[in-house]
């Protein structure tokens, strides 16, 4: 692919994602991840280990990213901002589903009619 990477490690673990190889395989489902990173993220799922805490509710997250999207809630923030109208959303996935109403784009289709 074309892609390019300012450090050699940063290389290498990328080329996992072309060569298929899975090393890490978790022993409680039959998961396997090309990425320790990825591996050690998955296992919280099974432990229910909650490392993150938020500071306004005390909800807690086994993942960063959830208290990150979490925090949004109390604070109002909404970075992500629709270039075809004023609506802001808190989440890119928000923003992204809101865009298909202005580009009519409809990805999810009923298997039984298709």
């Amino acid at each position: 692919c074309d892609k390019f990477f300012t450090q050699k490690h940063s290389l290498l673990k990328h080329l996992s994602n072309h060569t298929g190889e899975k090393p890490y395989q978790c022993g409680q489902c039959d998961k396997a991840f090309s990425q320790k990173g990825y591996f050690l993220k998955h296992r919280l799922l099974h432990t229910g280990e909650k490392t993150y805490q938020c500071s306004y509710c005390g909800k807690t997250f086994s993942h960063d990213s959830g208290l990150i999207s979490h925090i949004k809630t109390h604070t109002g923030e909404k970075p992500y901002q629709c270039s075809q109208c004023d609506m802001a959303f808190s989440g890119k996935s928000s923003m992204k589903s809101h865009m298909r109403t202005h580009t009519g784009e409809k990805p999810y289709h009923c298997r039984e009619c298709y």
